[in-house]
Formats: C-alpha cells, structure tokens, sequence
C-alpha cells in the first residue's frame, strides 16, 4: 500500500503523509476507509512507529483522516476546506517545488504544463473509477 525511498532527502514520514494524500485524491482511499494501523504500517516498512504517528498526526491536523477513539484511523467523509490563506500557502508551496524540479531537469514551462495536467487528469479519471 504504501512505499518509502529511505534513500530520498524527503523525511520518511512526510513520504507517507504524501502518499495517503495522493491515495485519497486518486479515490484509491474512498472516504470512510480505514486505514492500517501505525504498528501495522510499521512493521511492513521497518520502521519506527513513531515515524507513522507523526505522519498520521499531520493528516489529522490537516482534517483529511479522524481518529475514532478504539476503533482507528479514517479518511475524512468529508474533505477539509483550509481558509483560503492556508489553501494558498500549500498550493505555492507544491507549485514551487514542482517548478524547481521542473528547471532543475531542463524542462520547459509547455512541458511542465502538459505534465501536470496528465497527472490532473490520471487523478481524476482514477477517483471517478472508483465512484
């Protein structure tokens, strides 16, 4: 279900906030799905569970799963709506590191475009298979 590059500069565990979130937009992780527990993950990633309650931590704080005392942790039925400032702050955010990765490899702004709308468009086309 989900991977980790121990090798990638990015920390483990917003390697695994990353990959939840892209589950979720892609409707792979359906609202009201549970998700597997931090030992559980855990274990199948041989690392420390620590790691994986921060990560699950900072989707709760974001709003995209809750906790239900005793029973685990869900995705959101419904997902979190920032305030616009924080919206904008997140999406310049991403923009800018998609961007640098963009120039840093050598490609033009009509070739990041079109890559970021077959991503959009993969997402999407991936969440309405799933309705």
């Amino acid at each position: 279900m989900l991977r980790i590059d121990p090798s990638d500069a990015i920390p483990l565990w917003k390697q695994i906030e990353d990959s939840i979130r892209r589950m979720v937009a892609s409707g792979a992780l359906a609202p009201g799905s549970e998700l597997p527990s931090v030992r559980e993950v855990a274990r199948d990633l041989r690392i420390n569970p620590a790691t994986v309650a921060k990560a699950y931590q900072k989707l709760r704080e974001s709003g995209l799963v809750e906790v239900r005392r005793g029973e685990g942790t869900y995705v959101a039925e419904k997902p979190p709506s920032p305030p616009r400032g924080e919206k904008s702050r997140e999406m310049g955010e991403a923009a800018a590191k998609f961007a640098s990765v963009a120039i840093t490899i050598g490609e033009s702004l009509d070739g990041a475009t079109r890559e970021l709308h077959s991503a959009w468009k993969k997402l999407d086309r991936s969440k309405g298979d799933r309705r």
